[in-house]
């Protein structure tokens, strides 16, 4: 058996060493028929499927050209799938600052999503503890620390644990 194994290994290393380049374009293409991609996202899959660099930024470029790439459309639909998913803007700020995104793309994406992160808050809490006053300290500091880690800010994550008014409800009135 062990033999086999062996064997299999060194036939796929001889069919990997015989497979033509890939075309980036293509690949790039591929990807992102299945979901948005930053473009920092592509060039790093592009490598690690070892595509030429220099190819794989023409390519990039031609894709963002064409209107297939676009970092400010892929940080909207990003921010508007996490803002669903119960996450807070915190963390979806971090999470797009990974994708070499500037601030002013980061800025724009949270505003798109036209979220009321207050009321976000508030309906995580409801749902995770559902009937609950949330009187007890401990039941309330685990629905804290619960907000904070989905990337609630403090204002709102004590206001929704308290079941109070969030900042922007108070500059309403």
């Amino acid at each position: 058996m062990r033999m086999r194994r062996q064997q299999f290994g060194n036939e796929t290393d001889d069919a990997a060493a015989e497979k033509p380049p890939i075309d980036p374009y293509q690949k790039a293409l591929g990807m992102l028929v299945r979901r948005e991609h930053s473009r920092r996202e592509l060039k790093r899959k592009l490598a690690d499927h070892g595509a030429d660099p220099e190819r794989s930024e023409v390519a990039l470029d031609r894709l963002a050209e064409l209107g297939y790439q676009d970092d400010d459309r892929f940080a909207r639909a990003l921010a508007r799938t996490r803002a669903a998913a119960g996450c807070g803007p915190q963390r979806i700020r971090a999470e797009l600052g990974t994708h070499a995104l500037n601030a002013d793309q980061i800025a724009a994406a949270l505003e798109a999503c036209e979220t009321d992160w207050f009321a976000a808050a508030r309906e995580l809490v409801a749902r995770r503890y559902p009937g609950h006053k949330l009187t007890d300290p401990k039941q309330r500091r685990k629905a804290i620390d619960f907000l904070l880690r989905r990337g609630f800010d403090h204002a709102s994550t004590f206001a929704a644990v308290s079941g109070g008014r969030s900042a922007a409800d108070d500059d309403a009135f």
